[in-house]
């Protein structure tokens, strides 16, 4: 009897290394979210403004950002599995530093600092769980781990209950004893993958960054993922101050957004598979640039607010793996490695989204401005991504961004003479 094709993926690579990989990537997820999951309790405490607010909430997501090239680098010398053992355990130092240390706001930005390493695990995550799988399979693979952002939710649903019972610090506290089960997770079932993709030097890491499609499909991830790692981070705030919700439920209202963002992930992936990923883009950045302005300028009617905000995240979740269905086209001998990059530079682009929330409220009175900032900025990257798929339909991908059913030749400049060998040996 013919395989059908989830049989042929479960088949064609190590499914309790792509599992554990998932379940890594969401506990990290859900650490990296921490503080803005607790920020009503901790701005209550330090008496914050809201551009205070903007930059506490700011800080973990670019430090995140940062450092996954060290932890990439890592890697490449103790190999992935323990590169994510490294880092859990520094998680865990992370999170006693906030719960003995954290006395002021600058201990709060260094406690962002420290979070940021939780934000590190995508790329080595990706590159782990989908380093077993051949290169047909590696978006979905990476599709399944990246919705391991579902710990976003996780994070915005627990955190404020167990902050009002037991206090935000100790909250840290119950993190950091929770660090053990993804390390048991990786340890007892991980296995190091044998692909080649992990082994490019760092000038391969960076090459898809000198072209225009590897900027261009960073930006665009800047706004699909940077979107919705800052907004989740923002919401609990957003909520408790504009509509005066308590804290626990700002963070259910945001976890209704959260999980709608993470769930649609692998959705957007296979909507992306079959109409195309440049289509299912187009439809994405539309309804978040309407959303985002909607939901801005909804004043204090909160039903209409959140579920815009929640049509806005599905978006922004099928944007995530929409893009990631177009990565493996565009380059398919070092899928692993230009996800990695790419995914590096998008989530810079999260960190600029609480602060422009927070200055927008502290400078303009309104966080209407911040959000119709940024339905703009997704209405700009609309207009690249449509220049530009005239010249990708002509190169490699099929009409829409579907994939060719023959590979194309690799046209010029696609590919720099050190990735040559690399994709030689995939």
């Amino acid at each position: 009897m013919k395989a059908t094709a989830s049989n042929r993926f479960l088949e064609a690579g190590h499914l309790p290394t792509l599992l554990a990989s998932f379940f890594y990537f969401g506990f990290s997820c859900c650490i990296w979210v921490l503080n803005g999951a607790m920020a009503p309790f901790i701005s209550e405490t330090f008496e914050l403004t809201p551009a205070q607010k903007g930059l506490m909430l700011s800080i973990p997501i670019i430090a995140g950002a940062l450092m996954r090239v060290p932890l990439g680098v890592l890697s490449q010398y103790i190999g992935r599995k323990n590169a994510t053992l490294v880092e859990m355990g520094l998680i865990a130092v992370a999170l006693l530093y906030g719960w003995w240390m954290v006395e002021s706001f600058s201990d709060l930005l260094k406690m962002g600092v420290l979070l940021g390493i939780a934000g590190a695990s995508f790329g080595v995550a990706l590159s782990l769980g989908s380093g077993w799988y051949p290169p047909r399979h590696k978006g979905l693979a990476m599709g399944l781990v990246g919705a391991g952002n579902v710990g976003t939710a996780v994070s915005v649903l627990v955190a404020p209950p167990l902050a009002q019972w037991l206090g935000w610090q100790t909250v840290y506290a119950v993190a950091a004893a929770s660090v053990a089960l993804p390390v048991l997770v990786m340890i007892v079932f991980a296995k190091e993958p044998p692909d080649v993709d992990a082994h490019a030097s760092l000038r391969e890491h960076a090459a898809c960054l000198f072209e225009k499609d590897g900027w261009a499909f960073s930006l665009i991830y800047a706004v699909t993922f940077g979107g919705f790692i800052g907004l989740i981070t923002f919401l609990p705030s957003y909520y408790h101050d504009q509509f005066g919700v308590g804290k626990v439920q700002a963070g259910q209202l945001t976890m209704l957004a959260a999980f709608m963002g993470a769930a649609v992930r692998v959705i957007g992936g296979w909507v992306a598979d079959r109409w195309g990923g440049v289509n299912t883009l187009t439809v994405v950045l539309v309804v978040v640039a309407v959303g985002l302005a909607g939901a801005g300028f909804a004043g204090s009617a909160l039903l209409p607010t959140t579920l815009l905000l929640v049509v806005c995240f599905a978006a922004l979740g099928a944007g995530n793996g929409a893009l990631f269905q177009l990565v493996p086209l565009r380059w398919p001998a070092s899928t692993a490695v230009a996800g990695s990059m790419i995914g590096e530079i998008g989530a810079l682009g999260g960190g600029l989204v609480p602060n422009a929330m927070g200055l927008s409220k502290q400078y303009l009175g309104s966080y209407a401005w911040g959000f119709a900032g940024f339905a703009l900025l997704a209405l700009v990257m609309l207009g690249v991504m449509r220049v530009m798929q005239t010249r990708w339909t002509r190169t490699w991908a099929a009409q829409g961004g579907r994939a060719r059913s023959a590979s194309p030749a690799v046209p010029p400049r696609i590919a720099p003479a050190p990735l040559e060998p690399s994709g030689a040996r995939s």
